[in-house]
């Protein structure tokens, strides 16, 4: 007697031999409605203009100076690339991931069909699909993405036609610029710039394994919201690159090893100029409106990459300087840790995604919490302590008797940022704001802005959009009025206290110097330098308060932002930072007010200048708005400011052809520093939004001009230092500058003419 299969074994292979029957019949019947379709309907497909000439929507583009891409604006962010542009091994992983058969098959897969039926009979449903890349071109240009069995009979008849019509090479090409990848981004050379920050041409090929999981569900596998769900993803293509004989061995452990560096919230550009990107997408747009965005417009702006990244990074440095010096406000959020050790930092990855790290401050997650050490998780694979001064900001929060409400507890979302090799400071996000412009002094080209201290968190651009206060660094415009009405920088005025009494239904007014110290008589030069206010209030009562607003106007200053009060000489009007430029710049460049500009040209796609800039140079006289001696003097006198003043850390700089001036409200809520060389003019701005005190110690020269120093050490390399003739009309008498009419021994003064006021 024969032994008798088991019944369960029979019954597996019974039902195998049907899926494999039904498969079969399956492709039979695919065969046969594909012939009746293709005689009925194929004539009538349609043409395949669309991709024969191919017109993707191309977003707008804008540039530095010196061509590169700082900002890109359009519902689709695409890089269209030539086929030959594309490197083999992001060819190959495409391959890998949806058609191996690609380069054999003619448009259809049919070994790939019949894997899809027995799935879809195991299954119970249409679980899986059998696109190939020319099917999925043929869906992508002109069929919807529903899925029903008309819509696929079409697609197969659309990939005949394109296969019957286009090379291999022109299909994938198409499929690599058009594909949706998630985050905006269509086409493979968009997607590496905007996940890995870098040209399609240089991914590795980890990242473009990474990269060739994307079409398969670009939310579900999208590395910057799922990178578990991506990883996965991306670890199975590397696995059949490698067993298709696309990488070896060697290549596979080490691309399934490579940590990839994904790009959240950080710029995807070579250098951060967000504010910038905006004001001249705003520019296009009022030139073009919503064209403007598909047609592959490009706009030039007049900033340069090293002027942009040196203002970035020098705002970011003040700020976090200032940053160090204020209490800790304590943890950003808060985590439940629960669980085993992996699904707690599971819960870590999940925390960390809600707080993505900018530039240098990163997000962490506190695991343990001491008077001594705090231990934090970077990510599952990086736990870092922290001892000693790395703990000195948050030390309130880990004593024994801290509140229980201000103890820095396991859970605990922090920012931690990089010191050296071996050593994480615990730090925590700006609550203060600042602004950094500078500009061509002879130009009006502005090179570089940066509107924020993160444009991510605050898109509010406080270059063009604040209105502050400026303080003392408002004083040179009172002081250039003075000069042409008599003073001199010799001139001796009183630096005493000043009384005004209260006028009808008004308070008396009783200013004070900002250090509250009084120096009696002084030249005007020590006074300017030492930032005096009882000396710039006598020199606007001589000048008077109108006489001065009329004057300021001169500089392209709003008079009715600046009432023409006694307070006007403390700089109690408002401005914003790229008003103060425009203004400093008359006295840089020798009196002549220019258009800060930004744009330099807009053209379409193929090269046409669409607009051009056609700035007025200094040196124009139209241009001009004081007298060549005015500025001359003037930047003496900032000079001076710089050499022996409230500015002196410029010298640090060591270069003398540095003016400026300082400035600090009365109330320490905004600092300033306003400065420039015969060529660049910049200007720094620190505040928070909502005005309140920076700090009883806080001023325009401890925290804007550290910025401004820092700026200009790297603008200032491609200019020589710029000596300033003395202009004609302008002598020099008793050790210091004069208008020939109003010097010493002049013939005005031998009258008794002089209209060097009386110094009381």
């Amino acid at each position: 007697m024969k032994p008798q299969t088991p019944a369960a074994h029979r019954s597996a292979g019974g039902f195998i031999s049907i899926l494999i029957g039904l498969a079969l019949a399956g492709i039979l019947g695919i065969a046969i409605i594909v012939t009746i379709a293709m005689t009925l309907l194929y004539p009538n497909l349609p043409d395949l203009d669309v991709i024969t000439d191919y017109r993707p929507k191309v977003p707008m583009r804008i540039f530095s100076a010196d061509g590169e891409v700082i900002g890109e604006f359009g519902e689709e962010r695409r890089n269209v690339v030539r086929i030959e542009e594309v490197p083999t091994v992001m060819k190959q992983a495409i391959l890998a991931a949806e058609d191996d058969n690609f380069y054999q098959h003619g448009g259809v897969d049919y070994m790939g069909i019949l894997r899809a039926l027995v799935s879809n009979i195991t299954s119970g449903g249409k679980a899986q699909g059998a696109s190939t890349i020319t099917m999925q071109v043929a869906r992508n240009f002109f069929l919807t993405k529903e899925k029903t069995y008309t819509r696929k009979l079409y697609e197969l008849m659309m990939s005949f036609k394109i296969e019957a019509n286009l090379s291999k090479d022109q299909i994938l090409e198409l499929y690599l610029n058009q594909i949706y990848l998630g985050q905006r981004s269509y086409g493979f050379a968009s997607a590496a710039r905007i996940y890995f920050g870098k040209s399609l041409k240089d991914v590795s090929v980890a990242e473009a394994a990474m990269l060739a999981g994307l079409p398969k569900a670009p939310s579900a596998y999208n590395p910057v919201v799922n990178p578990k769900r991506a990883r996965a993803r991306q670890q199975y293509i590397l696995g059949r690159m490698k067993n298709l004989g696309y990488i070896d061995e060697a290549t596979w452990t080490e691309a399934t090893q490579e940590e990839l560096h994904v790009k959240s919230n950080a710029s995807e550009f070579g250098v951060h100029a967000e504010y910038v990107a905006e004001l001249a997408r705003m520019e296009a747009y009022n030139l073009l409106k919503e064209e403007s965005y598909t047609r592959g417009i490009n706009v030039y702006t007049t900033i340069f990459k090293s002027d942009q990244a040196a203002a970035y990074a020098a705002l970011r440095k003040g700020v976090l300087e200032y940053e160090k010096r204020q209490v800790f406000r304590g943890p950003e959020g808060f985590v439940e840790l629960k669980g085993d050790a992996n699904a707690r930092l599971d819960q870590v990855d999940d925390a960390l995604l809600e707080h993505p790290d900018t530039d240098e401050l990163w997000s962490a997650v506190v695991l343990e919490a001491s008077p001594k050490a705090v231990k934090v998780a970077r990510s599952r694979n990086e736990i870092i302590t922290m001892t000693g001064e790395s703990i000195k900001l948050p030390s309130s929060w880990l004593a024994p008797n801290a509140p229980a409400n201000r103890k820095l507890l396991p859970g605990a979302v922090i920012r931690i940022t990089k010191v050296s090799d071996n050593r994480y400071d615990i730090v925590q996000m700006p609550e203060v704001e600042s602004a950094f412009v500078s500009m061509n002094a002879q130009t009006g080209a502005i090179l570089s802005m940066v509107g924020g201290f993160d444009f991510q968190r605050n898109k509010f651009n406080h270059v063009t959009q604040s209105q502050r206060q400026p303080g003392s660094s408002f004083k040179p415009f009172i002081y250039s009025a003075g000069l042409e009405k008599g003073f001199s920088p010799a001139s001796i005025i009183n630096d005493s206290p000043i009384h005004y009494d209260a006028p009808v239904g008004g308070q008396a007014w009783d200013p004070k110097n900002y250090d509250g110290k009084y120096e009696g008589p002084m030249k005007l030069r020590t006074a300017l330098a030492k930032s005096k206010n009882m000396v710039s209030i006598r020199i606007l009562e001589k000048v008077g308060p109108r006489n001065a607003q009329k004057w300021i106007e001169r500089f392209g200053f709003e008079a009715d932002k600046h009432p023409a009060y006694l307070t006007m000489a403390l700089g109690a009007g408002t401005v914003n930072p790229l008003e103060m430029a425009r203004g400093y710049a008359v006295f840089a460049n020798g009196g002549y007010r220019l258009n800060p500009y930004l744009v330099e040209k807009i053209t379409d796609a193929k090269g046409n200048v669409l607009a051009q800039a056609n700035p007025v140079k200094a040196g124009n006289e139209d241009m001009r708005v004081i007298d060549e001696r005015n500025a001359f003097v003037m930047d003496s006198l900032m000079r001076e400011v710089v050499k022996s003043g409230t500015a002196t850390r410029a010298l640090s700089l060591g270069r003398s052809d540095l003016a400026g001036k300082t400035g600090t409200t009365n109330d320490s809520h905004d600092a300033w520093f306003a400065g420039y060389n015969p060529n660049v003019v910049g200007v720094a701005w620190v505040g928070y939004d909502q005005p309140k005190k920076l700090g009883d110690r806080e001023t325009g020269g401890g925290l804007a001009l550290p910025i401004w120093i820092d700026y200009m050490a790297q603008a200032l390399r491609r200019y020589p230092e710029t000596p300033r003739p003395i202009p004609e009309g302008v002598v020099f008498a008793d050790g210091d500058y004069h208008f020939i009419e109003f010097a010493p021994g002049s013939y005005i003064n031998n009258l008794g003419g002089s209209s060097v006021p009386n110094n009381n």
